[in-house]
């Protein structure tokens, strides 16, 4: 990731490959002791809210724009500056993309008590996982990561 950042300057643009940057977020309720995922239509997965920088160097602004785009939570609050994780995912060829690599910035966000999640076009299902079944989603082990550093943080 420091070597993309420090060879190419297009890094936060989309159309850079074969890697750009992304961000993502992760919403927790206030307890911590669930997340809120989305079924990614396009990639056929349970995912954590977020997307391309789209130019955009403030990943921060990325993850918090994408994650009340696509889950319909506002007031969210991030609980550190900091990136809670970092992933590169491997994004399969999708029309006119080649294959490619995602640099994923994430981030920590608390959903307010009262909040309630919507859909959006990007997504046909939303839910709740307990921090247990995010770590049966076998499929990813970033998601099994960020559940274990959840966890940690509850302990």
């Amino acid at each position: 990731m420091i070597e993309l950042l420090d060879t190419c300057p297009d890094c936060f643009c989309r159309a850079t490959f074969p890697a750009h940057f992304t961000g993502s977020a992760f919403i927790a309720r206030a307890n911590g002791a669930q997340c809120l995922l989305h079924y990614h239509q396009k990639l056929d997965h349970w995912l954590q809210f977020g997307g391309h920088c789209d130019g955009e160097e403030n990943v921060i602004a990325v993850a918090q724009r994408e994650a009340f785009e696509e889950s319909g939570i506002s007031h969210l609050v991030i609980q550190s500056p900091d990136p809670f994780d970092l992933d590169i995912q491997h994004i399969p060829a999708y029309g006119k993309e080649p294959e490619h690599l995602h640099y994923d910035v994430r981030y920590l966000f608390i959903a307010p008590a009262a909040s309630e999640a919507r859909l959006s076009p990007e997504n046909r299902e939303m839910r709740w996982f307990t921090l247990r079944e995010m770590s049966s989603l076998s499929w990813d082990p970033g998601l099994r990561r960020v559940a274990e550093r959840l966890q940690a943080l509850l302990a």
